[in-house]
């Protein structure tokens, strides 16, 4: 199975948002924990989309 950019990019912008998420709620900063949220989030979603093109990509 080969990886795409939207993958790539959605897993690390997942893991980036989990640790500004969970940075956040220990520190108490709200904003910077809904920040971290929304960029994992985008990071799940990004990831998926790459998913469908590699599955495209295969049936082509």
């Amino acid at each position: 199975m080969r990886i795409n950019t939207d993958q790539i990019k959605g897993h690390s912008n997942e893991a980036i948002g989990k640790v500004k998420e969970t940075v956040g709620e220990v520190v108490g900063n709200k904003e910077l924990e809904i920040k971290g949220a929304i960029q994992k989030n985008i990071g799940i979603v990004q990831s998926k989309v790459g998913d469908v093109k590699s599955a495209i990509t295969k049936k082509q």
